[in-house]
């Protein structure tokens, strides 16, 4: 089953690219601890303050555009970025319903920076 969700952050691509690639960034609005090697085949490793860790693979890296992660449990979760007249749209499909990141993305919505 795949989940898809989009949204529009009121920020420029470039900044919305940061939010979903830096470690630090993401450790703002979506892990408590990240670690992510971005090239293709490089490794994600993200730690929540609960004890729950999830491992990826990058898959495919297109800066600024496309992101794709490979889970531990062979769910993939495609992230697309594009120009949108209120900031940058973010397009989510992930394969894995047991770890949505797409039904969580309004915490990126939330921290995004103005």
């Amino acid at each position: 089953m795949d989940i898809e969700r989009e949204i529009v952050l009121p920020t420029t691509r470039d900044d919305a690219w940061e939010a979903l690639t830096e470690p630090d960034r993401l450790e703002e609005w979506f892990a408590t601890e990240v670690e992510l090697d971005l090239r293709e085949g490089g490794a994600a490793v993200f730690r929540w303050g609960d004890g729950d860790v999830r491992t990826a693979e990058v898959v495919t890296v297109e800066d600024e555009e496309r992101l794709v992660l490979r889970f531990e449990d062979d769910g993939l979760v495609d992230l697309r970025l594009a120009d949108d007249d209120a900031g940058t749209r973010v397009l989510v499909r992930e394969t894995s319903p047991q770890w949505s990141t797409a039904l969580g993305l309004s915490a990126l919505a939330s921290w995004t920076r103005v």
